[in-house]
C-alpha cells in the first residue's frame, strides 16, 4: 500500500491559499476517477482509496498534519509514504523530490517528522518566493492571484503525472525526470 498525503488547511477560507497545493494535487489526482471515500473522523482527514493507492487531505490544520498521517499509517502501515507539500523556497511552479531530510522550516513537514520520522519521500511545489521583510505566514496563508493560479493550472496535471509515475518507480529517477528547477510559463500539456 502507498500512501500519497497531501498537505493543506481544512476550510472554505483556505482554498486558493498558497499552503493548500498539497490539497490541490490530491483533488486533481481524485479527477482520474475511481476512489471511494474512507471517512475522515478516524483518520482525523479526508482519506480515499483506489486499490493499494490511499489519498489522504489531513483536517487538523498544517501545524497537526503529522497526527493524521500518524493514524493512516498506524492503520494502513503503508510500504510507502509520499508527501506533497507547498516550498516558498522555490519558485512559483518550480517542483522537486527528495527522500527524507529536514523539514525546510516547513510546519506541517515538522509535525510529521515528529510523529513517524523523517524517511519518507516528498514532492515539493513551488509556490513563489515570498519577498524580503514579508511575514512568512502571511504569505502561505495569501490566495494565489489570477495569474499564479492560470501557471499552478498548467503545473499541478504535470505533478499529478510526475506522482503517478513515482508511484512505480524510484524518486531518484523520477527526480531526474519530472523536476522542474525554475517557474516557467510554458505548457506542462
Amino acid at each position: 500500500m502507498i500512501l500519497i498525503a497531501g498537505l493543506g488547511n481544512p476550510g472554505q477560507k483556505y482554498v486558493d491559499t498558497r499552503h493548500n497545493v498539497g490539497f490541490m494535487l490530491i483533488d486533481e489526482i481524485l479527477k482520474t476517477g475511481g476512489f471511494s471515500e474512507l471517512g475522515s473522523s478516524k483518520f482525523q482527514g479526508e482519506l480515499f482509496k483506489k486499490g493499494s493507492l490511499l489519498l489522504l487531505k489531513p483536517q487538523t490544520f498544517m501545524n497537526l498534519s503529522g497526527n493524521s498521517v500518524k493514524a493512516v499509517n498506524d492503520f494502513y502501515k503503508p510500504e510507502r509514504i509520499i508527501v506533497v507539500h507547498d516550498d516558498i523556497d522555490l519558485d512559483l511552479g518550480a517542483v522537486k523530490f527528495k527522500k527524507g531530510g529536514s523539514s525546510g522550516g516547513h510546519n506541517g513537514i515538522k509535525s510529521i517528522d515528529a510523529l513517524i520520522g523523517a524517511d519518507y519521500e516528498r514532492v515539493r511545489i513551488g509556490v513563489g518566493k515570498k519577498q524580503q521583510g514579508q511575514d512568512a505566514a502571511n504569505f502561505v496563508l495569501g490566495n494565489f492571484n489570477d495569474s499564479e493560479r492560470k501557471r499552478l493550472g498548467e503545473i499541478l496535471p504535470y505533478v499529478a503525472r510526475a506522482v503517478e509515475a513515482l508511484l512505480s518507480g524510484d524518486i531518484e529517477d523520477i527526480a531526474q525526470k519530472f523536476t522542474i528547477k525554475r517557474g516557467c510559463s510554458w505548457s506542462f500539456t
